[in-house]
């Protein structure tokens, strides 16, 4: 889950995914916020989501980068996370 002002950062990333990899677990997922009533000051926007993700492209080996995803109700597996002229989809 990727949480404002919890592993929001660049360097918390990295250090997570590290972290993971060195205790055996794989990156797959990095979950945004599903938006529900008291969370919102977690909530890290899509655009800035995005640039997280490039900035971990760069800094790390492609299987240490989660995939960014959402939930959609109704759907039945995770959905990547992308913008498609500024919208969310």
């Amino acid at each position: 889950m990727l949480l404002k002002g919890v592993n929001d950062s660049l360097e918390a990333q990295i250090a997570l995914q590290k972290n993971l990899f060195e205790a055996g677990v794989l990156p797959y997922y990095l979950h945004l916020l599903d938006p529900v009533k008291g969370s919102a000051h977690f909530e890290v926007d899509l655009p800035s989501a995005l640039v997280l993700m490039e900035r971990l492209r760069n800094a790390l080996l492609g299987y240490l980068v989660p995939k960014l995803v959402r939930e959609i109700p109704g759907e039945k597996s995770k959905s990547p996370a992308t913008l498609i002229d500024g919208t969310l989809v």
